[in-house]
């Protein structure tokens, strides 16, 4: 595996899902550490300059 510098690990690129959509991938040292697991549902809100990502409540 390939080490990276620690100021380009939070350095991520937007992958085309689909015809519409986009994502982009979080490490899994940081989703474990939040107890997120495969198929979670999350609640993603707009904010001034970029995206909030939380659990979601329902």
């Amino acid at each position: 595996m390939i080490n990276k510098k620690s100021n380009e690990k939070n350095v991520r690129k937007l992958a085309k899902i689909g015809k519409q959509s986009v994502g982009v991938t979080l490490p899994i040292e940081d989703a474990r550490s939040l107890g997120w697991r495969k198929g979670q549902k999350l609640s993603i809100k707009r904010i001034k300059g970029g995206f909030e990502v939380r659990d979601w409540r329902g």
